[in-house]
């Protein structure tokens, strides 16, 4: 290891969903990092359904790839050995260490704890996410562990996969994140405490106060007053911030992102949907200067936008029929037809096609809708499930891309509708081919993570290049992104005691 201190494994918990906990989590991930540890990520549970597609082809939380990449290793499923991806208000799909086991209903996962694979064979989640960390730990020091929702939810106490139960199995130091943006975190962090065992409150050894806005004198006193009251320190008080951009875990401000079109630039609309997944897809988009962004299903919206991309989504036939419903699948349609650029993503190709069947009702209880007739392919969707990361060139002779990386995560089989020709978008370095492309303007594609790549951006900006400055400097959102983790430890580094922190990993300070 590159520093060989051991350090104890160190728990991010909150006070509450939202609070900043993975975000501080990947800071803490790049400040070990550039402290000369050899850190790694790990949540036991997560619920989320922006997924990432490990090496090996397994499926992890998309927030613990990124604390991975923050942390300069490759991501792993060991360090969220347990992802529950909801299908609807009652029930989720179970993938354990990176496989989908089935879909289970909630009632029955959090009284129980345990459940069983589509065979039938009982599963002790517990027993595989602690044999996940533990195989962690044994490979990278320091473990930096990120709790769920709130740590205080008594009621779930037994059943608990991911809070203190597993620092408690981890031997970890648990800091508490408290949101003080939302107000309340007084209360709310005194709560969290108070209101533990007396075994679990030995656990948390320091209190982070996250998201403050203004002066950072005003709180001094408040410092003093939590410390008093909790009997823990209140190891920092990190500011807002505005200027650094991490890919998030949530969707929650996708809607609330800017949807007035700009002059200058090349406007592409996201269609909104209701399950949509994997929106970090655009985040390399959002960055780029020449590109206005922005999510919406408002009919209008979209007849306006120069680029209209259909994203990801847990749920094709429920979307498909959504957009049929509201309107947007004609406005989608009817820009196309004018000469829009329409691309489709994942379960955002299969829409774009003639028809999207699933005849086992590996969905719901709808076996076909018809599609929106962009694109001469059908899809039929199963049960099995491809994950695996891809490295590709663009199929066409009109402009030569190598070396394209992303990743697929879909369940369900495209081909070519009736007596259509192939016409893929993409070759695979296996030899598989990907997608379809009717013309530059009219594509679709199985592979996540496209528009991480810059030239394949520069290929569907082409027919737009008069409206921006050509000039302008090639984005490289790699690069960006390593600058962003940099600037996210600097920042947190400013406003935590780190030294403190420290002494508390290393056992110095109890």
């Amino acid at each position: 290891m590159g520093n060989e201190k051991h350090l104890h494994p160190l728990m991010l918990a909150g006070t509450g969903s939202d609070v900043g906990k993975s975000i501080v989590a990947t800071a803490f991930c790049r400040i070990f990092l550039q402290d000369g540890y050899h850190p790694a990520p790990f949540k036991a549970q997560n619920m989320a359904l922006n997924s990432f597609a490990t090496p090996e082809g397994l499926e992890i939380g998309r927030a613990q790839a990124v604390q991975a990449e923050a942390a300069g290793i490759p991501c792993h499923t060991d360090m969220n050995p347990l992802l529950l991806k909801p299908q609807s208000d009652h029930t989720s799909q179970v993938v354990l260490n990176g496989k989908p086991i089935g879909s289970k209903n909630a009632y029955d996962y959090w009284r129980r704890g345990e459940g069983r694979d589509d065979n039938g064979t009982t599963i002790d989640f517990r027993k595989e996410v602690c044999a996940a960390f533990d195989r962690l730990a044994c490979r990278y020091n320091p473990i930096v562990m990120e709790g769920a929702g709130s740590i205080l939810e008594i009621n779930l106490r037994d059943t608990d996969l991911v809070n203190l139960p597993m620092a408690r199995h981890a031997g970890a130091d648990v800091i508490l994140v408290g949101d003080i943006d939302r107000g309340g975190v007084f209360a709310s962090v005194y709560g969290s405490i108070a209101l533990q065992t007396k075994q679990d409150q030995q656990l948390i050894k320091g209190i982070i106060i996250n998201k403050f806005r203004g002066d950072m004198r005003l709180f001094d006193s408040g410092r003093r007053m939590l410390e008093e009251i909790c009997g823990v320190p209140v190891l920092g008080v990190i500011p807002y911030y505005k200027n650094i951009h991490i890919e998030e875990e949530d969707s929650v401000a996708l809607a609330q992102k800017s949807m007035a079109l700009e002059q200058g630039k090349v406007n592409v609309a996201v269609i909104m949907l209701q399950h949509l997944s994997n929106y970090t897809d655009f985040d390399a988009l959002e960055q780029d200067s020449r590109i206005h962004l922005f999510y919406t299903n408002n009919v209008s919206d979209i007849q306006k936008a120069d680029i209209i991309i259909l994203p990801g989504t847990k749920s094709t036939l429920h979307d498909l029929y959504e957009l049929r419903r509201n309107g947007c699948a004609q406005a989608i349609a009817s820009a196309a037809r004018g000469g829009t650029t329409v691309l489709g993503i994942c379960g955002g190709y299969q829409m774009m096609g003639v028809e999207v069947c699933d005849p086992d009702h590996v969905e719901g209880d709808i076996s076909r809708l018809p599609g929106l007739g962009l694109l001469p392919v059908t899809t039929t969707l199963s049960g099995e499930k491809v994950t695996r990361q891809v490295s590709c060139s663009l199929a066409t002779s009109l402009q030569n891309l190598s070396s394209l990386h992303g990743y697929e995560i879909h369940m369900g089989k495209t081909l070519p509708f009736g007596d259509a020709k192939a016409s893929p978008l993409l070759l695979l370095e296996d030899g598989n081919e990907d997608g379809y492309m009717v013309s530059p303007h009219c594509m679709g594609t199985y592979v996540h993570g496209i528009l991480d790549n810059q030239s394949f951006v520069d290929f569907i900006l082409e027919p737009f290049k008069e409206k921006f400055n050509t000039q302008e400097k090639t984005f490289d959102y790699q690069a960006f992104k390593e600058r962003q983790y940099d600037l996210l430890a600097e920042h947190v580094r400013r406003h935590v005691d780190m030294e403190r922190i420290y002494r508390i990993l290393r056992g110095e300070d109890c």
